[in-house]
């Protein structure tokens, strides 16, 4: 039997995957001594008192000490100023037929939900009343709202 015959075809084939793997076995070569290189060092980021982040740590001088105690970890409280329970606004928005609406305070300029279940007089839009709040199931709810 005679010896195949390459085809010109063949041979440029053949020399591309040669190529090919030549190539990606010098990839992974480059990698092998970058990962030997790369250290912690170049990875680290630090952030300073200002919450920048730096490739430099901080100056140890600089170094602030902090109580445990002065650590606020809670909600703040709320200012002891007691603010007058009877307030006034101004109906903003009243549907009969389902029996609430909202009233405007204006002091705050917030929005509280009434129910015709508190309410002494009847009111309509526009209608300026005194009530009290308390919270309800889902949030402020004016109570005991009279007109002015």
């Amino acid at each position: 039997m005679g010896r195949s015959r390459e085809t010109y075809n063949k041979k440029e084939v053949r020399s591309k995957k040669e190529k090919k793997r030549k190539e990606k076995e010098q990839k992974r070569l480059a990698r092998k001594e970058n990962e030997k290189k790369g250290n912690l060092d170049d990875m680290i980021a630090y952030v300073d008192e200002f919450g920048m982040i730096s490739s430099t740590p901080p100056d140890p001088k600089k170094k602030e000490i902090i109580k445990l105690q002065d650590i606020e970890t809670s909600i703040p409280k709320k200012d002891d100023t007691e603010q007058d329970p009877v307030r006034e606004g101004k109906v903003v928005f009243y549907d009969k037929a389902k029996g609430y609406g909202f009233i405007k305070d204006s002091e705050t300029e917030e929005k509280i939900f009434v129910h015709e279940s508190n309410l002494f007089n009847e009111v309509e839009e526009g209608s300026v009343v005194r009530f009290e709040i308390l919270p309800g199931k889902r949030g402020l709810t004016a109570v005991g709202v009279k007109l002015v």
